[in-house]
């Protein structure tokens, strides 16, 4: 049975959660994308070039899972990244939410990774994203920004085929983050909580601490 949340429509939630996520700084401008997944497997996304702090339920589009459009108010396009949005909800049937977003700090820790991965600060906050492990050592996935949205879509593609990540999220260097979950409130927490880890190495880098 799906939650009673999917079977409503979602896009009076993905608005707030936008609204949120810019006073917070990771959403500005019309940066950003979030999409939640109904229990016919399409979705609805953020439409193309829209502030996020002014997004009313108009400014989404549903797609089917081959990024087809079915449903679009006032000639609007499905952001650029559906691509992503596809990818990820191929990949991890416990995604029925995705928020991506561009916070500063998402995107210096993207300099900090290593050979496509970057490790995370083994931080109690980790269990909040599903590791329960004492000093765990986890890595999350960087992928390249390409101009190309497509081509990271095909990049991501080939790497949850071959390696299931341990938490729920990537990144894309120099562009932002990508989070998921079961339902909207879980997606932010994941969400925030990469964010924290992000402020952490951020913090640690300039106090030049060991983590």
């Amino acid at each position: 049975m799906q939650p009673a949340e999917l079977c409503e429509d979602p896009r009076a939630m993905l608005a707030a959660s936008a609204r949120e996520f810019y006073r917070r700084g990771w959403m500005l401008g019309t940066a950003g994308n979030l999409s939640a997944r109904l229990p016919d497997d399409s979705f609805w996304i953020t439409a193309s070039g829209r502030p996020k702090d002014l997004l009313t339920e108009t400014d989404f589009v549903r797609v089917d899972d081959e990024g087809r459009v079915l449903e679009a108010a006032a000639m609007r396009k499905p952001s650029a990244e559906t691509a992503i949005h596809r990818v990820i909800y191929r990949h991890f049937a416990e995604a029925r939410w995705i928020f991506h977003v561009h916070s500063v700090e998402a995107n210096l820790c993207g300099h900090f990774a290593r050979d496509g991965a970057l490790r995370l600060p083994p931080l109690e906050m980790l269990k909040g994203l599903g590791v329960p492990d004492a000093e765990p050592e986890v890595d999350l996935p960087v992928f390249p920004n390409l101009v190309d949205v497509a081509a990271i879509a095909v990049r991501m593609d080939a790497e949850f085929a071959r390696h299931r990540p341990r938490v729920p999220g990537a990144l894309i260097h120099r562009h932002g983050l990508t989070a998921w979950g079961p339902d909207a409130h879980a997606a932010r927490h994941h969400l925030e909580l990469l964010e924290y880890c992000f402020r952490y190495l951020v913090q640690a880098r300039s106090l030049a601490l060991g983590d």
